[in-house]
């Protein structure tokens, strides 16, 4: 009979004070029905928890803290507000899997564009604006309006894509997204989806993005501070690139001199998404101009293996 994973009458010299078998017999109490995966990523997760505890020596109260924390995520979270997504975020956790599942390095010169965490405030029902419009349906008096445009190209080829969906949504110049504001802000505020043209071209009008604090009075909150951590996040665009036969980009844009790029509490900048805003003249719906251009790989294309 296996009490904590020893059988009686062990005779074995013990290397450590912790059961050496509680963890593999945690893991062999799982049933034959599990997929294969569910197995794999369970059976991990067991090992490196438990691992986790024995290194640090988890007591008893902060196990407990961490029951009760888990429960306030729980808690805070409502339709509107996934608190147990930006708990990942701010350990970096998303922003690893969004690596691990979209990182590619091309066999040429020119890599796609790169991939960053999709946030919680993607909707999918923004509307298809035409090229040349504005997402700006609630005017902030703060905000800097801003034409942007680009064109959407083939990573193999480098030909144009026409036809290709360019998703974009940001906050207003108050921080905050439509759903989060709707004294102010009507729903698809700044939000909008539009069509690449024959030559893969897009342009439209949005504001130069706002950096913004997350939530202050969640359980989020109470970790970064724990961590001794600030909870900003640079300004950015949020921007999702689609097309039937290529692999969309999901991913983010950062002004240049933002002073939170370094230190951005969800560790989604890179390198390639830091872009500059320039002056515009010439236009008078728009202050200030972004060029971007975005490339997509084929759907297939794996790039260097390593």
């Amino acid at each position: 009979m296996a009490s904590n994973g020893l059988t009686n009458g062990s005779s074995a010299a013990p290397t450590s004070r912790f059961d050496p078998n509680f963890t593999s017999h945690v893991i062999k109490t799982m049933g034959p029905n599990m997929t294969p995966r569910n197995r794999e990523v369970l059976s991990s997760l067991i090992r490196h928890l438990h691992d986790f505890a024995r290194e640090v020596e988890l007591t008893n109260d902060e196990w407990m803290t961490g029951v009760h924390f888990v429960n306030f995520i729980g808690q805070t979270s409502t339709k509107t507000r996934n608190e147990a997504h930006r708990i990942s975020d701010v350990l970096g956790l998303e922003s690893l899997v969004d690596e691990i599942a979209n990182k590619i390095i091309a066999e040429g010169d020119i890599d796609p564009t790169s991939s960053s965490i999709l946030g919680p405030f993607w909707s999918p029902n923004a509307p298809f604006r035409d090229n040349g419009s504005t997402i700006i349906q609630n005017p902030n008096p703060k905000g800097r309006v801003c034409k942007m445009h680009g064109t959407i190209s083939d990573l193999l080829t480098g030909k144009p894509i026409p036809g290709a969906v360019f998703d974009i949504w940001q906050a207003s110049a108050n921080g905050k997204y439509d759903f989060q504001d709707p004294e102010n802000q009507t729903p698809n505020n700044l939000r909008g989806k539009f069509t690449a043209d024959e030559n893969g071209k897009y342009w439209f009008y949005c504001y130069h993005p706002t950096a913004y604090s997350l939530p202050t009075d969640g359980p989020a909150y109470q970790l970064l501070t724990l961590m001794d951590r600030h909870p900003m996040r640079p300004a950015h665009l949020h921007i999702m690139v689609t097309h039937p036969e290529f692999r969309g980009c999901t991913t983010q844009l950062y002004p240049k001199d933002d002073p939170w790029l370094e230190t951005d509490t969800v560790f989604a900048v890179k390198d390639d998404l830091v872009v500059d805003f320039k002056p515009l003249k010439g236009d008078d719906k728009a202050v200030l101009e972004l060029e971007y251009n975005v490339v997509l790989s084929p759907k297939g294309y794996k790039g260097k293996t390593f």
